[in-house]
């Protein structure tokens, strides 16, 4: 349809296949469904998993997101991309499960002492305390981002891990490009001064 082609213009191919699959969703194609669950499950359980911890419900977050997106298939709208209207369903139910179980938000699943060597300690020919600093200082990066504030959490995680823009961050945050940067400057600021012994 040369109408869905212009409206298609200026837009990645990835985002074009994902109107067309909305649009079959619209209809009750469950097959169109599953694709579009295929296609974005990595981006929405990744972003659940790094704002909540790994040891929270991702699946049953990321499940939820899912149903929402078949709920409102009928009523889409694309006013943006696909995936930032996807992304802010996926804040939406992050802030929710953040602000109802707020002392899960910070605890991370600790290995006991001795439990496990380190992994390709041997392979990469590291001496033991370099190989265990490594594991600490990512436990810890993980740790110090756990304990950001929500929007500050999000807004790091869409930049760091999904290479988001500013404007697409903003958009997921409904923020402007100034107060993204802004953010994003606290929460760089925050981890810094967590992170400082790790960086002297």
């Amino acid at each position: 349809m040369p109408g869905d082609e212009e409206g298609n213009r200026g837009r990645s191919e990835g985002d074009a296949d994902d109107l067309r699959l909305m649009r079959l969703v619209g209809r009750g194609d469950t097959t169109a469904f599953e694709e579009l669950i295929q296609k974005h499950q990595a981006l929405v359980a990744g972003t659940v998993a790094r704002m909540l911890g790994s040891n929270s419900d991702v699946e049953d977050i990321a499940q939820q997101v899912f149903i929402r997106v078949w709920k409102s298939a009928r009523r889409y709208v694309p006013r943006a991309k696909f995936t930032t209207w996807l992304l802010k369903i996926t804040r939406n139910l992050v802030f929710n499960e953040m602000r109802r179980t707020k002392r899960r938000a910070h605890v991370l699943l600790q290995p006991e002492a001795g439990a496990e060597d380190p992994p390709l300690k041997d392979d990469l020919n590291l001496a033991p305390d370099v190989s265990l600093l490594e594991t600490e200082l990512q436990q810890t990066i993980e740790e110090a981002i756990l304990q950001l504030p929500e929007t500050q959490r999000m807004a790091l995680v869409l930049r760091r891990y999904e290479q988001l823009s500013y404007e697409q961050i903003g958009e997921v945050l409904d923020l402007s490009v100034p107060a993204v940067k802004s953010v994003l400057f606290r929460a760089r600021s925050e981890l810094r001064s967590r992170l400082n012994k790790y960086l002297t």
